[in-house]
Parts: C-alpha cells; structure tokens; sequence
C-alpha cells in the first residue's frame, strides 16, 4: 500500500531535494511542482512531490496521522 504524507522541503536544488516529517527524511522529486520552495509543503507520494499545500492544512493531516496511530496503537 502507498501513502500519499504531508511533508516539509528542507532543502532543493533543481528538480530534487530533501523533504522531511517526523524527523524522518526522504529524497523528493519536484519535477511536478517546479516552483516548491524550502520550508512549503507538500503532498509525497511515491518519491514525487504532487501537491503544494499551506501549513496549515500540512499540520491538520500530521495530526489526524497521529491520532490514527493512538487508535492503532490502543486496538492491540
């Protein structure tokens, strides 16, 4: 199963560069958003970042995540 996650670029150069959440980190593909700058965020999937979006909508999705894991986390 893929996932597309909110993540923050920490850094670019050309059509790749470095996102980060959780203080995990993973090389991204910008080909598509060629105009993402460091500190926007973006949508990931596959390695490719496929949409830009405000940190506040960034934020909102990290927490639902978050309160997923709890669930899962209390279920076992």
């Amino acid at each position: 199963m893929c996932l597309a996650v909110p993540m923050r670029v920490i850094a670019k150069e050309g059509a790749s560069g470095i996102a980060e959440m959780g203080g995990v980190k993973r090389e991204v593909n910008f080909m598509m958003l060629p105009e993402v700058a460091v500190d926007d965020y973006v949508i990931v999937h596959a390695g490719f970042a496929i949409q830009r979006l405000n940190e506040e909508e960034a934020m909102k999705t990290l927490q639902l995540f978050k309160e997923m894991a709890e669930l899962d986390n209390e279920m076992k």
